[in-house]
């Protein structure tokens, strides 16, 4: 058995097949993002037909966009303009006549990282990306929570000081406050930069309050941290952890593991996660 997944990203779309833990043959195509629906749709088509073979029993497909989940339907897709309303699941089905699940790229990252990655001996666990912006996936005994309208797991958009918690808890920070990439700070840090590193201790504090604020609405046994600035994990760890020590259930914090995925092609594994999560029994 074979699955094929799909990351659809603004200016490319990546796919591999998938065997078990194994990802065979990863492809990768420049989309024509300002085109329309079918140009899209011929770029995602040529790698499909390239990878799917008599094995293959289904698809999954990340996307950074709006779906619904049941229908298959994805919505104002990010840098595609033509793709405002587009039914991918049916269009999908009908070309291959193989089973087709679509969910967003946060969601993706999830399933990934319970199927492939440092989640597997988790029920419950969030896999949060920390990168462009603050996005999430929630698995919930087991399976992927997308919420009634692909919505769960939107930690970024909640209040949060004079904005949310995407303004402090990604990418964002480093451009918006201090005027410098999350990059160049985490050179000048590496270097011992006193000034970076004290941006990136504040940084981990806001982070903390975020994860709180998952600690409170989900209670997982495990976050798991993706995106560009996971990979900074080191420089702001220790703040980040000084701030969740305020959470009000102490107990809870002695069980709970916070760690950096090191899962390659983790989107387009995550993809394919989608066919497993959603025919397990």
């Amino acid at each position: 058995m074979s699955v094929i997944g799909i990351d659809l990203g603004g200016t490319n779309v990546r796919a591999g097949i998938s065997s078990g833990n194994i990802l065979d043959k990863v492809l990768s195509r420049r989309i024509h993002n300002n085109g329309s629906i079918d140009e899209v749709l011929d770029d995602i088509f040529c790698l499909v037909d390239d990878l799917k073979n008599s094995d293959t029993e289904g698809i999954g497909i990340g996307v950074p966009s709006v779906v619904d989940v049941e229908s298959g339907v994805v919505f104002d897709v990010q840098n595609i303009p033509s793709w405002k309303t587009v039914p991918l699941r049916s269009l999908m089905e009908k070309r291959y006549n193989i089973p087709v699940y679509i969910n967003n790229d946060a969601n993706c990252f999830a399933t990934g990282e319970k199927y492939f990655g440092k989640a597997k001996g988790f029920n419950n666990f969030v896999g949060l990306i920390v990168g462009t912006g603050l996005g999430a996936g929630v698995i919930l005994n087991g399976r992927l929570y997308s919420g009634t309208n692909c919505g769960a797991g939107e930690f970024g958009m909640i209040p949060y000081k004079d904005s949310i918690f995407e303004s402090y808890c990604c990418g964002q920070f480093f451009k918006n406050k201090y005027e410098i990439s999350g990059e160049e700070v985490s050179k000048l840090a590496s270097e011992g930069d006193e000034r970076a590193l004290a941006i990136f201790n504040e940084f981990g504090e806001h982070l903390g309050n975020a994860i709180k604020t998952i600690l409170y609405a989900v209670d997982p046994e495990a976050i798991i941290l993706g995106g560009s600035v996971s990979k900074a994990f080191k420089f702001y760890k220790d703040s980040m952890w000084k701030s969740i020590e305020s959470f009000a259930y102490s107990n809870s914090l002695k069980r709970l593991i916070i760690d950096v995925s090191e899962l390659e092609q983790v989107a387009i594994l995550g993809a394919a996660a989608l066919f497993y999560d959603a025919t397990k029994n």
